[in-house]
């Protein structure tokens, strides 16, 4: 119950229903907030409690001073949670842990779930080894079954055995499009109360909801489980950027070339940390579709999120999909009723403000290794021939040394050119060169969720088919839509056919080549590449570019819409100018241009307007959370707790619980702690986290080959989430880690201070040396420790090799958070100083006292830090919030919500 300090608890009606709502125009200052804050505004009315959530709070957030830096910590609740396999899976694993110990409490298994409805979606396991036939799809899914069974297996499980956790089965589609088209409510109901929907959800492309008016955006696992258990989210109250859009997009011009120019303007204003809101009489001309694809890049130019207010638009989006009448109707009336209603007109307070005309907005390409990084499309090929200096050796005699006489770098008009001959596995022969597009792929949440640019790519595909052209033989086509509506209107409209005979099969409904599961090359491509060294390219219609991210063998990927991708598909290479130059022959030997097979606007929305109805959402959404023949033959253990597997390498029994009861033990000062790390600025969670290949000499390695597992079979740190064993081996294990107490290494490695002389050791080896010794564990860091993306990990693995304390110079927030959810401490040096000012080494022994006063129910401002060699300091507790300080206080914030749940 909220203690509703303002009076602001209330009723609306909508037909023959009644809503309890808190009224926004209760607060001071509420009229003129932006959006994204009305909502977070709301969202502090209905949870204040008086100790965590105040009236302070809310007052703060009413007189929110746009022109000033953020400072202001308010916990957010979110009204659910998103997640996808891979990151989701250790939450689910974190819950059936808890059910366990609540079992070996004497409590009621069964009374453990969700808190927040929470909803994964199984998309990220998906790759497109398979490609340019009928079947791809399904031989895909069978590998994908194959890889992943240990894993599904426990989901599957997971979606019988608690309340309020559903799990959309593999092959149905990509998380967020299942967000915007059937998941997401714009305006909740739960419990007789009507509110904004709000989420946070394991993956950063979360924002793509934010098109749909829903405010949410991506986290770490700590902070997702956090939310899923009933528990805020500490934040910011943060600056908001007002981008007014005015005019309209003209024909030939994209969703992609919009959403690339606006990153390319935000990425250059600087928008990290800050909300960005879209405004003005361009919103209104801006289709949903077109709305969701430019939420959705939000991670790209760095936002938190990037919302657009509800209107008109929104409710016949949410119509087309299939959500009922009266929750439509719900969505208009509260959404008018608190001021959430898009005002084309208005102007509300903003900290900064952006403006661009839609009319200006040209067809765009972005890379080849940035989202940011906008090329024109007509300067497309001159730019390449400029940058693919930068992946090949200069025609020069040092580097015609590095190869043989026939490869050495020619050049074609200024450009670098090796061409090489490729034998296929059928004999037929063919040339590539530096350039050559060998992944074209219609793929991630970005632009399949979009249909005006699915369907332009189909339509290029059919004149393009109609006029005898189609793939060059290098080029691995794969299509791989974010949910089955697609390729029932692709089916409906009868343009699958063109598709597949250009080589663009389906191959899976998921995350695909965006995240690198774009699959190997045909191995003769694969090989002229590595043994001639060549620069080739991706063209895909995703929303990340990094390098090496697509595939190995490519060194540089492009972002472009999806008929755009059909067309460097059918043009073989970067180096032609896909604006001027003709894409191939006719029938009749004649040039065909890309003006010849682009469709028109008028075509487009035809199509789209004549197989897309209302009916195809709700066909494809009936039994969505069923899955098909595959997924329902999965055998998985009854009942409400989870039969752990002692052989499995993906899903193990964390030991968060191990020896806990439901009195909470005091507080203890920390003394004879030694120190694993000494690190310096800027380390990230990148650098702490478990994160890509696991190689065979580290200590996960050795893991996974003692426990019987083939170096081919290893997967990723990524696929072995739900593994605390292979995880904590990963921690600190990053290769660019450089630990100041082993100078001269690279990578997991620290001296051993158990062992004479403190011999240069595995991190995790000198780790379970000092637990054996009942040796604390400290790490020492300098500015902005944490930084990056919020991985759970990067606080679990903390925790999990004994890490009692961190001191740094200054944190990231959310990991600061994190490791107080997780029962480390986190301390701050005195302002000014540093381990170096300090004469601190690392290899001291450290204490520290005061700690202790947080069992008298308050939180110390410093602690007193001691060491063997005399140094002494108070420490700043970063302890920030009373909620933290529970936390800290049950050992951690799993162990504060097990016994909080128990306790009612």
């Amino acid at each position: 119950m909220s203690a509703n300090s303002f009076d602001a608890r209330s009723t609306l009606s909508v037909g023959d229903e009644s809503y309890e709502i808190f009224r926004l125009d209760k607060v001071e200052g509420s009229a003129r907030l932006p959006y994204s804050l009305k909502v977070l505004l709301e969202n502090l009315l209905r949870t204040e409690d008086g100790a965590n959530i105040t009236a302070d709070h809310i007052r703060a957030l009413g007189g929110w001073d746009s022109q000033a830096q953020p400072s202001q910590e308010i916990q957010f609740t979110p009204a659910r949670v998103i997640m996808q396999d891979f990151t989701g899976v250790p939450c689910v694993v974190d819950l059936a842990t808890m059910r366990e110990a609540v079992k070996e409490l004497g409590g009621d298994p069964a009374k453990i779930n969700p808190l927040a409805p929470a909803e994964l979606v199984i998309d990220h396991s998906v790759i497109a080894d398979k490609f340019g036939t009928h079947d791809a799809f399904a031989q895909n899914v069978e590998l994908e079954y194959g890889r992943n069974k240990e894993r599904y297996q426990f989901l599957r499980w997971g979606q019988t055995a608690f309340d309020e956790f559903k799990v959309v089965p593999p092959g149905t589609g990509i998380v967020h499009q299942v967000n915007i088209e059937h998941l997401a409510r714009t305006v909740m109901v739960r419990k007789g109360q009507a509110y904004p929907d709000t989420l946070v959800g394991t993956d950063s492309h979360t924002t793509m909801v934010n098109g749909l008016g829903v405010l949410g955006w991506g986290v770490g696992g700590i902070e997702a489980e956090a939310a899923m258990l009933g528990q805020p989210v500490s934040m910011l109250i943060p600056r908001v950027v007002g981008f007014k859009l005015t005019g309209e997009l003209t024909p030939g011009t994209t969703a992609t070339d919009l959403v690339l120019t606006i990153t390319e303007m935000l990425r250059k204003h600087g928008v990290v940390g800050k909300f960005v809101e879209f405004y003005g009489e361009g919103v209104a001309a801006t289709s949903l579709a077109n709305r969701a694809t430019i939420g959705n890049m939000s991670p790209e130019f760095g936002s938190t999120a990037a919302i657009f207010p509800i209107d008109d638009e929104t409710l016949k989006y949410l119509r087309l999909t299939g959500r009922d009448e009266q929750q439509v109707a719900l969505v208009e009336a509260y959404a008018k009723e608190q001021g959430l209603w898009l005002d084309p007109a208005a102007e509300p307070d903003f900290s900064e403000k952006l403006e661009l005309d839609l009319a200006s907005v040209v067809p765009s390409i972005a890379g080849p290794k940035r989202p940011q990084d906008r090329i024109v499309l007509a300067n497309a090929s001159q730019k390449f021939a400029q940058d693919v200096r930068n992946y090949v050796e200069d025609d020069d005699e040092a580097g015609k040394e590095s190869f043989p006489a026939s490869d050495a770098p020619a050049s074609s008009n200024g450009v670098p050119s090796r061409p090489t001959t490729v034998t296929a596995a059928d004999g037929s022969t063919y040339e590539i060169d530096h350039g050559a597009v060998t992944v074209a792929a219609i793929t991630s949440c970005t632009n399949t969720s979009n249909p005006y640019v699915m369907v332009a790519a189909a339509l290029v595909a059919k004149k393009a088919v109609e006029k005898g052209l189609t793939r060059k033989p290098w080029v691995k086509t794969t299509l791989a839509p974010g949910s089955k509506v697609v390729t029932d209107y692709f089916d409906k409209a009868g343009l699958t056919p063109y598709l597949d005979k250009i080589g663009f099969n389906l191959v899976g409904y998921g995350c695909t080549t965006c995240i690198g599961n774009s699959g190997p090359l045909p191995e003769e491509v694969s090989k002229a590449v590595n043994e001639h060294d060549l620069a080739v390219t991706s063209v895909l219609s995703g929303n990340r570019n990094f390098e090496g991210r697509i595939n190995p063998d490519v060194k540089m990927n492009y972002l472009a819409s999806p008929p755009l991708v059909v067309a460097y598909a059918i043009a073989g290479s970067m180096k032609v100018d896909i604006t001027k130059d003709a894409l191939g022959t006719d029938q009749d030997g004649k040039p065909v241009f890309l003006e010849d097979i682009w469709p028109t606007e008028a075509e487009v929305n035809d199509v789209v307007a004549n197989t897309i109805g209302e009916d195809m959402f709700n066909k494809s959404y009936q039994d969505v959370f069923a899955g098909d023949a595959q997924w329902q033959a999965l055998s998985i253990p009854t009942g409400n707790t989870f039969e752990w597997d002692a052989q499995s390498t993906y899903v193990r029994k964390p030991p968060y619980f191990e020896g806990m009861t439901m009195e909470t033990t005091p507080v203890s000062d920390i003394t004879g702690a030694r120190v694993l790390a000494k690190l310096g600025d800027s380390v990230t969670t990148d650098h702490i986290s478990p994160a890509g290949a696991i190689k065979a000499d580290t200590p996960a390695g050795k893991y996974l080959t003692e426990h019987g597992v083939e170096r081919r079979d290893f997967n990723s740190y990524g696929s072995r989430r739900g593994n605390h064993e292979v995880m904590i081996r990963g921690t600190f294990a990053n290769i660019r880690l450089r630990n100041q107490i082993a100078p001269g290494t690279e990578g997991g490695y620290t001296r051993d201070f158990t062992q004479a002389d403190g011999p240069v050791s595995f991190i995790y080896d000198a780790s379970r040396n000092y637990i054996e010794q009942g040796t604390p564990l400290a790490i020492l860091a300098g500015k902005e420790y944490g930084s990056g993306s919020s991985r759970d990990w990067a606080a679990k693995g903390t925790a999990l090799l004994g890490v009692k304390a961190v001191i740094a110079e200054s944190y990231e927030r959310i990991h600061r958070s994190n490791l107080i959810g997780m029962g480390v401490i986190p301390l701050q040096y005195p302002e000014g100083q540093t381990a170096e000012s300090l004469g601190l080494t690392g290899e001291e022994a450290f204490s520290f006292t005061g700690i202790t006063e947080l069992n008298e129910g308050t939180t110390p401002r410093t602690v007193k830090v001691t060491t063997d060699t005399g140094v002494e300091f108070d420490a700043v507790v970063r302890i920030d919030t009373p909620g933290e300080a529970d936390y800290y206080r049950n050992g951690g914030i799993l162990q504060y919500v097990l016994r909080s749940l128990i306790a009612k």
